[in-house]
């Protein structure tokens, strides 16, 4: 097997409009997902069963289904009682959101306590709390979580070519079945994949530290504050001396 630079360039425009399906496929879940994540978030990290119970039941279920058998099931099964054969989107959004769902109550709960007493003691409302100190502050911790997930979901996204959707990787199965070579259409499906992937790990990166400037500042602060590190050598023998007896 060989790469076949020929074949690759001029695969690119059927690659190009697979990978407009993989970003616009994507794009859309993300929205889904966190649009239906942020409340099912609040209902799982409450303190009543009545309300965190179902939450946890559904995390509990899509989290442990694989992405393809919910595609396969609301493709073929649910679909063709209901009409949705089209909506792809709802097995990716089910599956997706129930990560996110954990990823968003584990921020929640990472919020100290001291900062509702603090916004209660201000007088608050408890709307305003949510969505100025609590949903920010969880956001924040839990960035690292979910570039994760967004990576992994983004990468999984190339099952959705078993239900005849024309995306990155439907292509270059197209392009290996006309031309027997499965190493050039594969090989550069991957390349595509990686810089989509790098490019949305610099993005959430780029977003951590501009959400977290403040803690770079003060850890800039501190360090022009400490003594530089000969003047910290002549004084730690000072620091160790025993007081005279």
């Amino acid at each position: 097997m060989k790469f076949d630079p020929t074949l690759a360039l001029h695969s690119l425009p059927a690659m190009l409009h697979g990978l407009l399906i993989t970003i616009a496929l994507t794009a859309c879940v993300l929205a889904l997902g966190l649009l239906i994540s942020i409340p099912l978030a609040v209902a799982r990290a409450s303190q009543r069963r009545a309300v965190a119970w179902p939450v946890a039941a559904y995390v509990a279920f899509f989290r442990g289904t694989p992405a393809m058998i919910l595609l396969y099931f609301v493709y073929y099964g649910f679909g063709q009682v209901f009409g949705a054969r089209d909506g792809l989107l709802v097995g990716f959004t089910l599956n997706h959101s129930s990560y996110v769902i954990e990823i968003l109550r584990g921020g929640l709960l990472a919020v100290p306590a001291g900062l509702h007493e603090a916004a209660a003691a201000l007088g608050i409302e408890p709307r305003d709390v949510f969505l100025r100190i609590r949903l920010p502050l969880a956001i924040r911790y839990g960035l690292k979580a979910y570039q994760n997930e967004v990576i992994l979901f983004t990468k999984a996204t190339a099952v959705v070519s078993v239900i005849t959707v024309v995306d990155l990787t439907a292509v270059a199965n197209d392009i290996f079945y006309d031309t027997y070579d499965p190493f050039t259409p594969l090989l550069t499906a991957a390349a595509f994949y990686w810089v989509l992937v790098n490019l949305m790990r610099i993005g959430i990166a780029r977003l951590e530290r501009r959400l977290n400037a403040h803690l770079t500042a003060d850890e800039r602060r501190a360090r022009a504050a400490a003594p530089p590190p000969s003047l910290a050598r002549r004084l730690l023998p000072i620091g160790r001396m025993r007081p005279a007896e």
